[in-house]
C-alpha cells in the first residue's frame, strides 16, 4: 500500500499524461495530414472505409486528408480546454472516441492489410487511445457536473444574501419612517 497523498498525485499525473498525450497525438497527426506523404498514406484506408469512402472522391486525396487534419486538430484543441471548459473537453474526448473507432475499423475494412505490418501496428495503438479518450471524456463530464453544481450553490447563496440585504434595508427604511 502507498500513502493516499502519493496515490492522489499519481492519479493526477496519470490523468494529465493521458489527456495531454491525446492532445499531442491529435494535434500533431492532424498537422501531418496536411502533407502530401500522409495524404497518400491515408487515402487507401479512407477509400475502403464504410464511413469515409466518400471523402476522397468528393475532396480529392489532399483535400480529404486536410479535412481529417482539421477534425483532428479541432478535437485535440477541445480536449486541451479541460480546465477552462470541461464540458467542451468532454464532448471533444467523446468525439475523439468515435474517430478512433473509425480508424480501428480500418483493420477490418482495408483489403490486403497485413496484421503483422507496421501499418496494422500503428492502427492497433488506437485501441489504447480509444480507452484514454473514453476515460478523459468521463472525467471531464464529471468536472463539468461539479462545476455546474458549485455554480448553482454559489448563485443560491448570493440570492439568499441579496434577499437578506433587501429585507434589512426595508426594515431600516420602515424603522426610519415610523420611528
Amino acid at each position: 500500500m502507498i500513502n493516499p497523498g502519493l496515490e492522489t498525485t499519481i492519479a493526477r499525473l496519470g490523468s494529465g499524461v493521458m489527456r495531454w498525450s491525446l492532445v499531442l497525438f491529435f494535434v500533431g497527426f492532424g498537422l501531418y495530414k496536411f502533407t502530401p506523404a500522409e495524404a497518400a498514406d491515408v487515402a487507401p484506408l479512407m477509400a475502403h472505409s464504410p464511413v469515409l469512402f466518400w471523402v476522397g472522391p468528393l475532396l480529392g486525396q489532399q483535400g480529404g486528408s486536410n479535412l481529417i487534419g482539421v477534425i483532428e486538430i479541432a478535437l485535440g484543441t477541445m480536449i486541451a480546454f479541460r480546465h477552462v471548459r470541461p464540458l467542451l473537453s468532454a464532448y471533444g474526448s467523446l468525439a475523439t472516441s468515435a474517430v478512433l473507432l473509425v480508424t480501428l475499423s480500418f483493420l477490418f475494412t482495408t483489403p490486403g492489410l497485413d496484421p503483422a505490418s507496421s501499418d496494422a501496428g500503428f492502427l492497433v495503438k488506437d485501441l489504447t487511445l480509444f480507452g484514454a479518450a473514453l476515460w478523459t471524456s468521463a472525467e471531464a463530464f464529471a468536472a463539468a457536473r461539479r462545476r455546474t453544481a458549485a455554480s448553482v450553490a454559489i448563485r443560491r447563496e448570493l440570492n439568499a444574501l441579496a434577499r437578506e440585504g433587501k429585507q434589512r434595508n426595508t426594515d431600516q427604511w420602515i424603522g426610519a419612517e415610523h420611528g
